[in-house]
This record gives C-alpha cells, sequence and structure tokens, in this order.
C-alpha cells in the first residue's frame, strides 16, 4: 500500500463514524471521497485487509465493549507476568528507559537527538532517536509537521538535534512493516512518575487487545484515577509505540486521543481485525 492513501482512508472513516447510524453504503461513502465504489473498496482493502462494511462493525458501541471483555483474560496474564511484547501482530519487543531525575530537569542537555519525518499505515510521523532509543513518535496530521518538531525541540530544549532521514526510515521501517521476524525496540521515556507507571502498564497490552482507563488505574496501584490515567495518555509523546490507542472507556465511546480520535479508531481497527484472523491486503469481506 502507499502510505499516503491514510488521508483518504481517515476521511473515509470519519464518514462512516459521522453516518454510522444510518449504515452508509459503498457507494456513499465512495463518493464522498469522489472515487469509484470499485477504487474505494480496493484502496480500503488495501489498507485494512476488511471490506468497508466489517469495518463499519467494528466501530459500534458493542464491538468496543465485546473487545474490552474478549481482552480480559489475556491481559491479566499480561499484567501478571509484566511482559510487553512481542506482540502477535507486529513481533515488536519494545524494551524501556526511563530518564533520571536529574536528566528530566536538564531538558536533554549532552543528549543527541536525530528527527525525521516517515510515512506510516497512519498517516505521516516525526520520529525522534537518541542513543538510548526512541524518544518521540508524533504524527503530524493536517498540522504541519514542523508544529510537531517545535513540541519536540520545547521538549527536550538543551538537546542538540540533527535530521537523519535514513535513520528515521529503517526505524519505521522496524515498527509498521508488519510480520517480518522478531524486532527489538528501545525507547526513552521522560515524564512524571506518575506518568512513567501509567506508560510502563501501557506497553503490557499486547496488540489487538484493549484495555479501559480503569484497568489500568487498578493495574498501577491507583483505582480510581481513571482520569489521571487518561490525562496520562494524553501526554504520552511516543505514539503506537506506547500504545495509548489501546485504552477506551468502558462504554464503548473510542475519543480522547492526542492525534486524533479518527486515527485511534483505524489503529484499533487495524489490529482487532488482524487480530481476528483476517490478513491485510487481501480481498476478503
Amino acid at each position: 500500500m502507499n502510505y499516503g492513501d491514510y488521508s483518504r482512508i481517515e476521511k473515509a472513516i470519519k464518514f462512516i463514524q459521522e453516518h454510522a447510524e444510518d449504515q452508509p453504503d459503498l457507494d456513499k461513502v465512495a463518493g464522498h471521497l469522489n472515487l469509484s465504489p470499485f477504487h474505494f473498496q480496493r484502496l480500503f482493502k488495501d489498507w485494512s485487509g476488511i471490506s468497508p462494511k466489517r469495518f463499519l462493525q467494528y466501530l459500534t458501541v458493542e464491538k468496543a465493549k465485546k473487545l474490552l471483555t474478549e481482552s480480559r483474560s489475556v491481559l491479566d496474564t499480561a499484567f501478571e507476568t509484566g511482559l510487553s511484547g512481542p506482540s502477535r501482530l507486529h513481533d515488536l519487543f519494545v524494551s524501556v528507559e526511563a530518564v533520571t531525575p536529574g536528566e528530566y530537569k536538564s531538558m536533554g542537555e549532552s543528549l543527541r537527538i536525530r528527527y525525521s519525518f516517515q510515512q506510516t499505515p497512519f498517516g505521516e510521523c516525526l520520529i525522534a532517536l537518541t542513543d538510548r532509543g526512541v524518544c518521540g513518535l508524533s504524527f503530524t496530521g493536517d498540522s504541519s509537521g514542523e508544529i510537531e518538531l517545535s513540541i519536540l525541540k520545547d521538549r527536550w530544549k538543551n538537546a542538540v538535534f540533527s535530521e537523519d532521514p535514513a535513520e528515521g526510515r529503517d526505524t519505521a521501517e522496524k515498527i509498521f512493516a508488519g510480520n517480518s521476524g522478531k524486532k527489538d525496540i528501545r525507547i526513552l521515556m521522560k515524564g512524571t512518575n506518575f506518568q512513567i507507571k501509567v506508560w510502563t502498564a501501557v506497553l503490557n497490552i499486547p496488540g489487538g487487545y484493549f484495555a479501559s482507563y480503569g484497568r489500568i488505574a487498578k493495574e498501577i496501584g491507583c483505582p480510581g484515577a481513571s482520569r489521571a490515567v487518561g490525562t496520562a495518555l494524553g501526554q504520552n509523546s511516543i505514539g503506537y509505540l506506547i500504545p495509548c490507542h489501546r485504552v477506551f472507556r468502558e462504554t464503548g465511546v473510542i475519543s480522547g486521543y492526542r492525534w486524533g480520535a479518527d486515527r485511534k479508531r483505524a489503529m484499533i481497527v487495524y489490529e482487532a481485525s488482524a487480530r481476528d484472523g483476517l490478513d491485510h491486503g487481501l480481498n476478503k469481506e
């Protein structure tokens, strides 16, 4: 698939979500994108592995609740063993390091950060790398990439920045290329003690499985802190690798994602459909 097609995929997701009660047919969604039904069907299946009709089924509140229920026993094991991978979907094993309190205060002094903009199945991202691992992964969306870059530089004010498209491309391919053998990824987290606890807990959610904000709060020993958990997830600066998109409300409502609710829905369905045994890129209903 051409990763550049994601903008049209997200536009379709937004339209399908906004008109879910009307159950829009293929012709209506395709017309909204100014594509023929045949072209849109092929485009959508190339990206998700499922038809737009089946995708719509994943966007219902009832389906989201079911995904949470189906995930519970798997999460019990994952949280009990404390393992963060490898994900069945991506064969990633993520190892974590957090900056020290002194490094937190120094705002990245003596740290060299290489950055670049890369295409992914979920749109363009800004990826930032250090010798100790990925320290940033954010999606540019409709905004200028310079906005995300300025946020990154503000987060690590005293670091030395340089652009490195080749290293960024190699890392992005390792993260998003799918099944091609076990791949180790290191990440460098910068946050408060509470944020680090939340992000580390979320790393234990396997690909294709999901948790509620309340479940994460319970796992870090702060039952009743669902709102604080949501705030911490919203402050995550390493998107996708720290899979905050796998956390949503017990009610089944999917919202509250730093890089857009439609992108969050795309990630959830993409992973859930793969877990259900649907192969990406194949024309299956």
